[in-house]
Protein backbone atom coordinates (compact mmCIF):
# COMPACT_ATOMS: atom_id res chain seq x y z
CA UNK A 1 0.00 0.00 0.00
CA UNK A 2 1.35 3.51 -0.77
CA UNK A 3 2.44 6.19 1.75
CA UNK A 4 -0.56 8.21 3.20
CA UNK A 5 -2.95 5.81 2.63
CA UNK A 6 -4.67 4.35 5.91
CA UNK A 7 -4.63 0.87 6.29
CA UNK A 8 -8.25 -0.21 6.77
CA UNK A 9 -7.41 -3.42 9.03
CA UNK A 10 -3.69 -2.34 10.48
CA UNK A 11 -3.28 -5.15 12.46
CA UNK A 12 -4.22 -8.46 11.29
CA UNK A 13 -4.39 -11.86 12.76
CA UNK A 14 -1.45 -13.59 11.39
CA UNK A 15 -2.27 -17.30 10.47
CA UNK A 16 0.44 -20.32 10.68
CA UNK A 17 1.40 -21.84 6.95
CA UNK A 18 0.59 -25.05 6.50
CA UNK A 19 3.48 -27.33 5.85
CA UNK A 20 4.62 -28.49 2.23
CA UNK A 21 2.79 -31.32 0.24
CA UNK A 22 4.96 -34.33 0.49
CA UNK A 23 4.93 -35.72 -3.44
CA UNK A 24 5.23 -39.94 -3.68
CA UNK A 25 6.40 -41.72 -6.42
CA UNK A 26 3.16 -41.81 -7.77
CA UNK A 27 2.72 -38.15 -7.95
CA UNK A 28 5.97 -37.48 -10.31
CA UNK A 29 5.56 -40.02 -12.29
CA UNK A 30 3.92 -38.82 -15.89
CA UNK A 31 2.10 -42.44 -16.65
CA UNK A 32 0.22 -42.03 -14.35
CA UNK A 33 -3.30 -40.26 -14.20
CA UNK A 34 -3.54 -37.14 -11.68
CA UNK A 35 -6.65 -35.34 -10.97
CA UNK A 36 -6.48 -31.96 -9.82
CA UNK A 37 -7.54 -32.12 -6.09
CA UNK A 38 -8.54 -29.73 -2.91
CA UNK A 39 -4.86 -29.41 -1.47
CA UNK A 40 -3.49 -28.47 -4.76
CA UNK A 41 -5.86 -25.96 -5.61
CA UNK A 42 -5.51 -24.72 -1.85
CA UNK A 43 -1.43 -24.51 -2.75
CA UNK A 44 -1.87 -22.58 -5.85
CA UNK A 45 -3.91 -20.04 -4.00
CA UNK A 46 -2.73 -19.99 -0.15
CA UNK A 47 0.92 -19.30 -1.61
CA UNK A 48 1.05 -17.33 -4.79
CA UNK A 49 -1.51 -14.84 -3.81
CA UNK A 50 -0.54 -12.43 -1.68
CA UNK A 51 -3.31 -9.13 0.32
CA UNK A 52 -3.17 -5.99 -1.60
CA UNK A 53 -2.60 -4.29 1.72
CA UNK A 54 0.02 -6.50 3.51
CA UNK A 55 2.52 -8.37 2.70
CA UNK A 56 1.29 -11.48 3.51
CA UNK A 57 -0.53 -14.68 1.60
CA UNK A 58 -4.06 -15.18 2.04
CA UNK A 59 -3.07 -18.83 3.56
CA UNK A 60 -1.15 -16.48 6.70
CA UNK A 61 -4.57 -14.03 7.03
CA UNK A 62 -6.80 -17.29 6.69
CA UNK A 63 -8.35 -15.68 3.54
CA UNK A 64 -8.51 -18.78 2.07
CA UNK A 65 -8.59 -22.54 3.85
CA UNK A 66 -8.47 -25.70 2.12
CA UNK A 67 -11.97 -27.01 3.81
CA UNK A 68 -13.63 -24.37 1.89
CA UNK A 69 -11.58 -25.76 -1.21
CA UNK A 70 -13.64 -27.76 -3.25
CA UNK A 71 -12.77 -29.74 -6.58
CA UNK A 72 -14.76 -32.38 -8.78
CA UNK A 73 -12.08 -32.96 -11.14
CA UNK A 74 -14.08 -35.57 -13.69
CA UNK A 75 -17.20 -32.30 -13.57
CA UNK A 76 -14.54 -30.29 -14.30
CA UNK A 77 -15.51 -27.60 -11.42
CA UNK A 78 -13.33 -25.53 -8.46
CA UNK A 79 -15.33 -23.75 -6.01
CA UNK A 80 -13.59 -21.94 -3.24
CA UNK A 81 -15.07 -19.99 -0.37
CA UNK A 82 -13.00 -17.07 0.72
CA UNK A 83 -13.37 -14.92 3.90
CA UNK A 84 -11.56 -11.49 4.14
CA UNK A 85 -10.40 -10.56 7.27
CA UNK A 86 -12.50 -7.83 8.56
CA UNK A 87 -16.32 -7.19 7.47
CA UNK A 88 -16.88 -4.72 4.47
CA UNK A 89 -13.51 -5.26 3.69
CA UNK A 90 -13.41 -2.86 0.45
CA UNK A 91 -10.75 -5.14 -0.52
CA UNK A 92 -12.83 -8.46 -0.85
CA UNK A 93 -13.23 -8.02 -4.55
CA UNK A 94 -9.95 -7.42 -5.34
CA UNK A 95 -9.59 -10.24 -3.56
CA UNK A 96 -11.69 -12.63 -5.57
CA UNK A 97 -10.94 -11.40 -8.68
CA UNK A 98 -6.81 -12.05 -7.89
CA UNK A 99 -8.10 -15.78 -7.03
CA UNK A 100 -10.03 -16.27 -10.17
CA UNK A 101 -7.43 -14.96 -12.33
CA UNK A 102 -5.02 -16.72 -10.43
CA UNK A 103 -6.99 -19.75 -10.97
CA UNK A 104 -7.93 -19.07 -14.85
CA UNK A 105 -4.21 -18.74 -15.35
CA UNK A 106 -3.46 -22.26 -13.48
CA UNK A 107 -6.35 -24.84 -14.49
CA UNK A 108 -6.93 -26.72 -18.04
CA UNK A 109 -9.51 -24.29 -20.03
CA UNK A 110 -12.05 -27.43 -19.12
CA UNK A 111 -12.43 -25.88 -15.81
CA UNK A 112 -15.77 -24.10 -14.44
CA UNK A 113 -14.05 -21.85 -11.17
CA UNK A 114 -16.95 -20.77 -8.75
CA UNK A 115 -16.08 -17.97 -6.24
CA UNK A 116 -18.00 -16.99 -3.29
CA UNK A 117 -17.02 -14.53 -0.32
CA UNK A 118 -18.68 -14.56 2.93
CA UNK A 119 -19.22 -10.76 3.15
CA UNK A 120 -21.68 -10.17 0.39
CA UNK A 121 -23.46 -11.37 -2.46
CA UNK A 122 -22.84 -8.61 -4.27
CA UNK A 123 -19.28 -9.45 -4.29
CA UNK A 124 -20.91 -12.95 -5.33
CA UNK A 125 -22.66 -11.79 -8.18
CA UNK A 126 -19.62 -9.76 -9.55
CA UNK A 127 -17.00 -12.52 -9.43
CA UNK A 128 -19.54 -14.70 -11.28
CA UNK A 129 -20.38 -12.49 -13.82
CA UNK A 130 -17.91 -13.22 -16.87
CA UNK A 131 -18.42 -9.91 -18.41
CA UNK A 132 -17.80 -8.42 -15.42
CA UNK A 133 -14.46 -9.68 -15.16
CA UNK A 134 -13.69 -9.42 -18.33
CA UNK A 135 -14.05 -6.06 -17.95
CA UNK A 136 -12.47 -5.54 -14.92
CA UNK A 137 -8.93 -7.23 -16.59
CA UNK A 138 -9.23 -4.95 -19.39
CA UNK A 139 -8.71 -2.13 -17.14
CA UNK A 140 -4.75 -1.85 -17.33
CA UNK A 141 -4.09 -0.04 -13.99
CA UNK A 142 -6.67 -2.66 -12.15
CA UNK A 143 -4.99 -5.56 -13.86
CA UNK A 144 -1.33 -4.19 -12.80
CA UNK A 145 -2.82 -4.39 -8.88
CA UNK A 146 -3.88 -7.97 -9.76
CA UNK A 147 -0.40 -8.83 -10.73
CA UNK A 148 0.98 -7.26 -7.93
CA UNK A 149 -1.67 -9.64 -5.57
CA UNK A 150 -0.16 -12.56 -7.48
CA UNK A 151 3.82 -11.79 -7.78
CA UNK A 152 5.78 -14.18 -5.99
CA UNK A 153 7.93 -12.65 -2.67
CA UNK A 154 10.48 -14.60 -0.57
CA UNK A 155 9.64 -15.92 2.84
Amino acid sequence: MSGGTRLENANPLIFQRSGERLLTATDEDEDVADPIDDREIFDILSKSINDPEHPLSLEELNVVEQMRVNVNDRESMVSVEFTPTIPHCSMATLIGLSIKVKLLRSLPDRFKVSLVSSQTHLINKQLADKERVAAALENSQLLEVVNQCLSTRTM
